[in-house]
């Protein structure tokens, strides 16, 4: 059964690959713009541009796209405005974003992870390195949805056979959802919760009452906790787990 489950995630995952996937191109430079579309058509993407964020918001929302590459620096609306206002929405808090930008202090790195980028990449970079990124982000996205549908599919066919059978599933995922549960803090879960709606740091503090660097401990702890390496993944587990509305 398991070599089976196996089996079906990545038959499917690489069906879903060979699809024509959508990436958004960010940048409110023209040359930019043009040499990251034109290799990526080229790699066999389906591309669509954008030159700010406010246009690109619009763009996400009605072609639903499968990956976001956006500079930092822009007009209207900025890289982590634009990424902090795209983890806001419940139907992108998975979606893989990367911030391309000439910004590599540290700091700035930072601010680019917590506003949930899944990978920041300095200019200059080598449109080669650019598609190898993409396509490890969006092979583990595509599957991560897969084995949502799956696991979608397999509930579907377990509420169908008998009631009795959905009771110990469910009762299943209610023990785990608990243990998870038990080995956070209230406080923890008050954070993770604020986390998966996209707010800084700084944005968490205020809510919560905290200075930022209090709210940063308690991430780490949440990483730790849940094995996660950064809030992208970290916001995955939650949602994956029911850890969040």
């Amino acid at each position: 059964m398991v070599l089976m489950e196996a089996n079906f995630l990545v038959t499917h995952a690489r069906g879903v690959l060979s699809m024509p996937l959508t990436i958004l191109v960010v940048d409110d430079d023209l040359g930019t713009r043009l040499s990251i579309s034109d290799y990526l058509e080229l790699s066999g993407y389906s591309v669509i541009v954008a030159n700010d964020g406010q246009e690109a918001l619009a763009m996400v929302e009605e072609y639903h796209t499968d990956l976001i590459v956006t500079d930092i620096v822009m007009p209207q609306i900025n890289g982590y405005e634009l990424v902090r206002r795209v983890r806001q929405k419940p139907a992108f808090r998975l979606l893989p974003v990367i911030l391309l930008t000439a910004r590599t202090k540290t700091q700035e790195r930072i601010l680019g992870y917590q506003s949930g980028c899944d990978l920041y990449l300095p200019k200059p970079f080598e449109l080669e390195e650019l598609a190898a990124a993409i396509r490890n982000l969006l092979e583990r996205s595509q599957i991560i949805q897969s084995e949502y549908r799956f696991f979608q599919q397999e509930n579907a066919v377990t509420s169908v056979s008998t009631t009795k059978a959905m009771e110990a599933h469910n009762g299943f995922n209610h023990v785990q959802k608990s243990n998870i549960f038990s080995e956070l803090t209230p406080r923890e879960q008050e954070v993770l919760e604020l986390l998966t709606h996209g707010l800084s740091n700084a944005e968490i503090g205020q809510k919560l009452h905290l200075s930022p660097r209090t709210v940063e401990k308690y991430v780490s702890s949440l990483l730790r906790k849940t094995a996660t390496s950064n809030r992208a993944e970290l916001v995955r587990f939650a949602i994956k787990h029911g850890l969040v509305e």
